[in-house]
């Protein structure tokens, strides 16, 4: 299966976890992270989501997601 995540899809584990449909989001943004990680799955990137990553305010944040997108 090929997946594509967005850059707002790889914001998603650093945002607040307190409301329920952000933490289920983050939590199923990270269960396809582990399958693509896996082999199971494979993950369609696009020099737009680095490009929407870089422009990350948050130094910090910006380099978690840099991380995942590799």
């Amino acid at each position: 299966m090929r997946i594509y995540l967005d850059a707002y899809c790889l914001n998603r584990p650093f945002d607040d976890q307190s409301q329920e449909r952000i933490r289920l989001e983050a939590e199923a943004v990270l269960l396809i992270l582990r399958r693509i990680k896996a082999g199971e799955w494979q993950w369609l990137g696009s020099p737009v989501v680095t490009a929407e990553i870089r422009q990350t305010p948050d130094v910090e944040r910006r380099q978690a997601m840099l991380a995942l997108a590799r």
